[in-house]
């Protein structure tokens, strides 16, 4: 699988680009132009009579803008001084590219010289790429198109390439192109390039842009720690570029989502896009209901065991066509093997509605509701013991599917896997809270079963004290065996908040939680350090993943744990630091006390949906903003002792006012 953690990324989903800091793509690894889960370009690089440009440096002014700078050899005076300079600024629409590339003379003397660009394409796939199955493929064959390009593949799609000003001459290969240039002294040349492409009808999932790019402009943070607005700013930067858009018609706008992560999983993911348009619902609450609604619109109706479908559940993600990741992953278009999806449906409609998401919206939704609430009661306890356990029925789907999906996941302290079926601490919590607010769902709209889901919830209760606990906190997971999986891991942290627990029973977790085992100093690792199987650069076994750590907080800020909670808050914004603010999908678990940022896990995206709306997650959770829109109430309590001296939200959307909510040296002020 192609390392990610050096490439600059630049997204306008579905549009993304991935090159090294170069700027220049040559087809190795990931690198290159994709969109709808295709490799557009593989190749845009740029050579001065015959020369590459030494970089030397790159600048992200926002999520879909990258621009590089780099040196000209050769050309100009002959002094130590660099003269020539060339200078390529790159930008995303949601529906393609546009490169200008200037070469800059600050000589004393007129330079000319000759610019080639090479362009190619494999039209690979995103899996095949991920699989490195693409680096077989040959490039496509370009056609000369007035002053450009266009290549097409057998299924339909066709990648265009536009130069302006036309070339003044063909390259030596295929796919080059040509410009005599002369340069004035304290003149510029600027040559553009425009890439875009059509794509042939699906019946699969149609990955689209949104009709509009939120900005989030009146969204601040102010803060006396000023790097907590830089994470925030910046985080919002990146949920606008991962912005996609389903069902989208040409007189609908679709419903908004998140893609979870570019380059491999850009589309709509059940968890992903529910848990990161659930944190951001204080700030955009029409991107919790167009998830909601997307994901509604394709919930199981049958039982498919090689799709993981059944009626009522939720789907884990949706892509256009068959998904082949190697190693004998083979996922179908539309893939349900995901045991959490469902719940994390109903607890997010439960947070919209509690936001103030308007009656008939909600009302709309009560349907799917109803199904979701169905699955749990018929379909995800296939053994009928009490809890949730899954099993990969197809043998090509993924062996573990809570939000740690990966094979070695589930581990017994000696590193010895977990044989399934599985039943995972973290997957009973959500059920509980989805009971719960199922429950007072459907009490609100009148509708039967609200007092099954209420007995539901306090069995699931009794029978998790019973079954969970060993040695002090909850099992990450029951085996196939029914036998509590010991272990600290960060699994147990997501049980806080969701009411499974009794007070004295989160004090025991976020106690744990607190150790330095599990707290890297950049947020929470998955796996305990003093376990066999730990591994910083473990994927779910020892890294740290933003999202993991922010839900905890969440939790342990509603549960009262405000030390432990205010402690990993700081981890992770020391984290954001590391990464320029722009918080990756994971990275190593080594810790704070022997590096001084984190090391990068090399194969993460970066930007990632719920890793970009865990800032504004840990700043609504520590400003304790609890809103009940239909009855009229808003609670706020900030957290005692507040992470920070002074702190302003502003932009906060609740029903249909938007707030400023300010804490400063202990006074409280809502605007």
């Amino acid at each position: 699988m192609p390392y990610l953690h050096e490439l600059v990324t630049a997204i306008a989903a579905p549009w993304v680009v991935l090159s090294p800091r170069s700027g220049q793509l040559t087809g190795s690894g990931a690198e290159g132009v994709y969109a709808r889960d295709r490799r557009i370009l593989s190749r845009l690089s740029i050579t001065v009579d015959g020369r590459e440009p030494v970089p030397i440096h790159v600048d992200e002014p926002s999520a879909w803008t990258s621009s590089y700078a780099a040196v000209v050899g050769g050309l100009g005076g002959s002094g130590h001084d660099p003269t020539v300079t060339l200078h390529r600024i790159r930008e995303l629409d949601g529906s393609g590219l546009r490169e200008r590339i200037t070469l800059v003379n600050r000589s004393q003397t007129t330079v000319e010289g000759t610019l080639v660009v090479a362009l190619g394409t494999d039209l690979a796939g995103t899996a095949a790429v991920r699989s490195e199955a693409a680096e077989e493929l040959p490039d496509l064959e370009p056609t000369r198109d007035g002053s450009g390009f266009h290549w097409n593949d057998s299924a339909g799609t066709r990648v265009s390439a536009v130069f302006d000003p036309a070339p003044t001459a063909d390259g030596k290969a295929p796919g080059e192109a040509a410009w005599s240039l002369r340069v004035d002294p304290g003149q510029e040349a600027t040559i553009s390039i425009t890439i875009g492409a059509t794509f042939p009808a699906t019946e699969g999932f149609s990955i689209e842009p949104p009709a509009d790019r939120l900005t989030y402009a009146d969204v601040t943070v102010d803060c006396d720690d000023a790097r907590l607005a830089r994470w925030v700013r910046r985080s919002l930067d990146d949920v606008a570029g991962l912005t996609l858009a389903a069902d989208r018609g040409p007189d609908d706008a679709g419903e908004r989502y998140l893609g979870a992560g570019p380059p491999w999983y850009l589309t709509l993911f059940g968890r992903d896009s529910l848990i990161s348009s659930a944190m951001l619902i204080p700030v955009d609450p029409g991107l919790a209901a167009g998830t909601l609604r997307a994901l509604a619109r394709r919930q199981g109706t049958k039982v498919d065991p090689g799709a993981a479908e059944q009626p009522g559940k939720i789907p884990h993600e949706l892509r256009a066509e068959v998904a082949d990741h190697g190693s004998g992953l083979v996922l179908p278009a539309a893939y349900y093997g995901t045991h959490d999806a469902t719940q994390l449906w109903i607890t997010t409609l439960h947070k919209a509605w509690r936001w103030g998401m308007p009656r008939d919206e909600v009302q709309e939704l009560l349907p799917a509701l109803q199904g979701a609430l169905g699955w749990i009661k018929d379909y995800a306890d296939p053994d009928g013991d009490g809890f949730l356990e899954y099993i990969d029925e197809s043998g090509h789907g993924l062996a573990n599917q809570g939000w740690k999906d990966s094979v070695d996941s589930v581990q017994w302290p000696d590193g010895t896997l977990a044989t399934a079926p599985i039943a995972l601490c973290e997957v009973q919590g959500y059920a509980y809270a989805a009971a719960i607010a199922g429950a007072e769902l459907l009490t609100a709209f009148d509708l039967d079963g609200a007092d099954y889901w209420l007995d539901w919830a306090a069995a699931m209760k009794e029978r998790f004290r019973a079954t969970f606990w060993v040695d002090g906190y909850p099992a990450i997971a029951l085996d196939g065996d029914k036998r509590p999986v010991a272990g600290p891991a960060s699994n147990m942290s997501h049980l806080l908040g969701t009411g499974l627990l009794d007070p004295d029973e989160e004090a025991k977790v976020a106690a744990l939680l607190a150790d330095e085992h599990l707290d890297s100093g950049f947020g929470m690792r998955t796996l305990s350090s003093a376990t066999t199987g730990f591994n910083p650069l473990g994927y779910h076994t020892g890294s740290v993943w933003p999202h993991d750590t922010a839900m905890a907080v969440q939790g342990m800020y509603a549960a009262g744990q405000v030390a432990t909670a205010t402690k990993y808050a700081q981890g992770l914004l020391n984290a954001a630091e590391g990464f320029a603010y722009r918080l990756p999908e994971l990275y190593g678990g080594a810790g704070a006390g022997v590096e001084n940022s984190p090391t990068p896990y090399p194969l993460s995206c970066r930007p990632q949906a719920w890793a970009a709306a865990s800032a504004v997650a840990v700043v609504v959770a520590a400003l304790g903003i609890s809103p009940d829109v239909p009855n009229g109430l808003l609670d706020i309590t900030p957290a005692d002792p507040f992470p920070w001296r002074r702190l302003e939200l502003s932009g906060i959307k609740i029903g249909e006012r938007t707030l400023s909510v300010t804490w400063e040296d202990g006074t409280l002020t809502v605007q």
